[in-house]
């Protein structure tokens, strides 16, 4: 990657017009080391709105050589979110699908090694149980908005951390929002 590239994403992921339905930058960070960190390569994004996670997290899966597959069923999002992709040039990287989550996730290609859910808070448990037939083992699922959002998803919350499948913990790594995320790991 030329400096300039380099730059240029520097500066245009400091500068993102960010609205309320995108990762904070202290959460895409997190998902970025995640996927960095542990190699991952081939990851889902359920809910993508302007594509400001999608762009971190892909800049993890293109340091791994993976992709990243973002879905989304509202086409002014997606429309803006592959704008803003095609612009930091991680096209190759990040494909954004329009469609309804639930109904799209049977039709792609798994296996995922990472998934990242926000969407339809109501919807957790579904897009979980959808995506389970295609996790690898030591696959990484993030659930945003666990915290204040508990009361809308509380079905996904008890089936998953009641599940010996899945070892989980609730983190905070922004402070901007007031909220947390769920990491979960599937050992096997």
């Amino acid at each position: 990657m030329t400096a300039d590239l380099q730059q240029f994403r520097t500066d245009f992921i400091q500068n993102f017009q960010r609205i309320e339905f995108n990762a904070t930058p202290g959460d895409a960070r997190l998902l970025r080391i995640l996927i960095e960190s542990s190699k991952l390569k081939n990851g889902l994004e359920i809910g993508v709105a302007t594509g400001y996670g999608a762009i971190v997290m892909g800049l993890g899966f293109e340091q791994n050589g993976g992709h990243l597959t973002s879905v989304d069923s509202d086409g002014e999002m997606v429309k803006t979110a592959r704008a803003n992709i095609r612009k930091m040039r991680l096209q190759e990287v990040v494909t954004v699908v329009k469609g309804v989550a639930l109904k799209t996730i049977p039709q792609l290609d798994g296996p995922f090694d990472f998934v990242f859910i926000d969407a339809a808070k109501e919807e957790y448990l579904g897009y979980l149980r959808a995506v389970e037939p295609k996790l690898k083992a030591r696959a990484v699922i993030v659930a945003d908005n666990v915290i204040q959002c508990a009361d809308r998803m509380p079905d996904f919350l008890e089936a998953v951390q009641n599940d010996p499948r899945y070892q989980t913990v609730i983190i905070r790594a922004s402070e901007e929002k007031g909220d947390g995320m769920m990491v979960i790991y599937k050992p096997r």
